[in-house]
């Protein structure tokens, strides 16, 4: 067994490769600073590529009266008024500098015949504002930003998975991770840490990310070293993820198959959007097209799957040839349907986590000095309902502020001090998990805590599941001190699950107790005994892991305390704005 370690030094550790990551490396090698990023995936296959719809910014190219200012008013009103304004200023003022970026380096805009970027409305938008690339938009921005990575020699480890942040005094000095596939040890010295892992969406069983894919790495990675976390319970549920197969449940089916005119059917062939939202029908908003399809299926009405119909066999073949071809597609390598002749089988599916890492508006610096967080790991942009097309202009706004503020740290510290017992605790954690050869299966209890999220915080939440779920979480982490780790010839993917293991029942713990803080309905979040919104929960809940845990001790299995956080005044010149929006005839994504 490998015991290798090797020492890296850096100015910035960017830990995630998916667009956030990219963008802020991209920014530091542009400044001449010296950057190491680091991924648990290939690059090539990161979150990021699989975002279909389109990247949003007020560019005005389709309808003259758009501002960054409407843009603002739209997604603080589509946030259900729990987003920072100043996050949403800085990122819809900041966002026509975005798609200059991606422009500059040569990303393939759809355009329309005057050489203009074409725009696109989106639900809840009032204006057209939405570019895109065919339905590939996030695939194609992030071969965007690796090819420019490429032009920078940005060094990028591929397979390397961080297990700790390291922290001396609540300052970073680095980070401590090893190789998936040989188990080589890296530590690697770094003035400043941006953390660009994604969210916790996996931690439940029908998910839009992939198998081992935004699992609370982020959330877990922060906590331990110090940091907060800001209303985890507030995740977006998409409402058409297909069942089956098992090994695919929760691949998305994307909206645009409901913008074209598909049908929701349950299993009786009744179109029930109609008692939902007798006016928008399938067009209305995500969230209650989700809470309409689990209501079908709670009360019985749904598939023996448990999913409810989703139909575009009526429409013209050429519409769904040129319109719908990744669905078409999927759906036939997936499950051999012809979606021209058969409807798909859907359930909701989690889908984005729009809370995550406590972070400072302008900069997004956490309560640890000199780590950052960027994109689906961090808060503050979506409140409780993400606009569509908000979350890749995200990424490329702060991607290039977090890029600057951590060259600026890291250019005015006078030293870096290290911590050698911060490092050996490191050492002696991966160490313990390899020689662990208890009797229960990691794979086993990530699959528990999947269900009992699903079962207990899913689309609907209320007390009684909320605390049975807390209940069930705390005889899944007594389970966890007797897990065995085997590590084999293919690599050392089953030590990566032991800390995924961490990072989900950490994730887990924080959804449930903020779930029941947060006693009222209010976007994504449904509580089905709180059905009303509460004016005086319009706060945000940062979850903090409980005073006895300090930096650098696995908190997982702790338990944790959830505060009420205001949120800042709307400026004058966007609450003027904030209007309903019809979304008739818009896609969502």
């Amino acid at each position: 067994m490998s015991t290798i370690e090797r020492r890296l030094s850096t100015s910035v550790l960017v830990i995630g490769t998916g667009g956030s990551g990219l963008r802020a490396s991209i920014e530091l090698a542009e400044a001449g600073v010296d950057v190491l990023a680091v991924g648990k995936r290939p690059k090539s296959d990161a979150h990021t590529s699989l975002a279909a719809g389109g990247i949003n910014a007020a560019l005005a190219t389709m309808d003259a009266e758009d501002s960054w200012q409407q843009h603002a008013a739209d997604t603080l009103k589509e946030s259900y008024l729990l987003a920072n304004p100043h996050t949403v200023q800085i990122v819809t003022e900041g966002a026509a500098r975005g798609i200059a970026d991606l422009e500059r380096y040569g990303m393939p805009f759809a355009r329309e015949d005057d050489g203009r970027i074409s725009q696109r409305f989106f639900g809840a938008h009032t204006y057209r504002r939405t570019a895109f690339a065919g339905d590939y938009t996030g695939l194609e921005i992030q071969r965007t930003l690796i090819n420019r990575a490429a032009q920078l020699d940005i060094p990028i480890l591929d397979s390397v998975y961080i297990t700790r942040i390291l922290v001396r005094d609540n300052v970073v000095f680095g980070a401590y991770g090893f190789d998936l596939d040989d188990g080589t040890r890296y530590l690697i010295h770094a003035d400043a840490v941006i953390l660009a892992a994604g969210g916790h969406n996996r931690i439940w069983r029908r998910t839009s990310s992939r198998r081992d894919e935004n699992t609370g790495d982020s959330f877990r990675l922060a906590v331990e070293a110090g940091a907060r976390l800001r209303d985890p319970e507030l995740v977006q549920f998409h409402p058409s993820g297909i069942i089956e197969p098992e090994n695919a449940a929760g691949t998305l089916i994307s909206e645009a198959a409901r913008g074209e005119g598909g049908i929701l059917r349950n299993a009786l062939g009744e179109r029930f959007m109609a008692k939902y939202d007798p006016e928008r029908m399938e067009l209305s908003t995500r969230d209650r097209v989700a809470l309409a399809c689990y209501t079908e299926i709670k009360e019985g009405r749904g598939t023996p799957n448990g999913g409810v119909w989703l139909d575009v066999s009526h429409l013209p073949r050429e519409t769904i040839m040129t319109r719908l071809p990744r669905v078409y597609q999927t759906m036939l390598e997936l499950q051999m349907l012809d979606i021209t002749k058969d409807p798909i089988e859907i359930a909701p599916t989690a889908h984005y986590s729009m809370g995550g890492v406590w972070v400072r508006s302008d900069d997004h610096g956490t309560d640890v000095d000199g780590l950052y967080a960027i994109g689906e790991a961090s808060s503050g942009l979506h409140g409780a309902n993400r606009l569509g097309g908000n979350s890749l202009i995200e990424l490329l706004v702060f991607g290039r502020i977090v890029g600057q503020a951590a060259a600026a740290y890291s250019a005015g510290l006078d030293a870096q001090r290290r911590s050698p017992e911060a490092v050996a605790r490191a050492r002696a954690e991966i160490d313990a998990l390899l020689a662990a050869d208890g009797e229960e299966n990691v794979r086993a209890l990530q699959r528990a805590i999947r269900d009992t999220m699903t079962e207990h915080a899913g689309v609907v939440r209320d007390e009684e599941g909320l605390l049975a779920g807390l209940a069930e979480l705390d005889a899944i982490e007594a389970r966890m001190a007797d897990i065995g780790v085997h590590p084999d010839v293919a690599g050392y993917q089953d030590l990566a699950h032991a800390f995924d293991l961490r990072s989900a029942a950490l994730a887990a713990r924080a959804t449930l107790q903020a779930a029941l803080e947060r006693r009222e309905t209010r976007g994504a979040h449904n509580r089905s005994d709180y059905p009303e919104l509460d004016p005086a929960l319009q706060v945000n809940l940062v979850w903090s892991s409980g005073s006895d845990a300090p930096a650098g001790v696995d908190v997982s299995t702790r338990g944790g305390t959830v505060s009420r956080e205001a949120i800042p005044e709307i400026p004058a010149e966007i609450a003027a704005l904030i209007r309903e929006v019809s979304v008739a005839g818009k896609l969502v994504e």
